[in-house]
């Protein structure tokens, strides 16, 4: 059976909302941020990460403009709206009820 692509795309959404809850950054910066603080045990890939901003960007969660990098480069960077807040916090909270059920059942047996 594939993957539950819902499931997947709001993990990413979470991951996304949060890195840039830490201030604005271009798609890159993104990849990094949560490739590094995963300690490596997450990767974005380009073709997932673009298509999920412009998702966000329509729903209105983040916004975009165009900035100059450290490195002297045009990049598109996106930031978090007020809507993607409070997003966020509901996300955060979708995940924590999903991991605490997902917690009960690998304790089954422990019962």
């Amino acid at each position: 059976m594939p993957p539950r692509t819902d499931a997947l795309q709001g993990t990413l959404t979470l991951l996304i909302l949060k890195t840039l809850d830490a201030g604005p950054r271009h798609g890159y910066a993104i990849a990094q941020h949560i490739q590094q603080t995963s300690h490596a045990l997450l990767r974005v890939e380009e073709g997932s990460l673009y298509p999920a901003l412009r998702r966000l960007e329509q729903e209105g969660w983040v916004k975009s403009s165009w900035s100059v990098t450290e490195s002297q480069r045009k990049a598109r960077v996106y930031a978090l709206t007020p809507t993607g807040r409070r997003q966020l916090d509901e996300e955060e909270a979708k995940w924590q009820k999903l991991v605490q059920g997902v917690r009960h059942v690998l304790r089954f047996d422990e019962q």
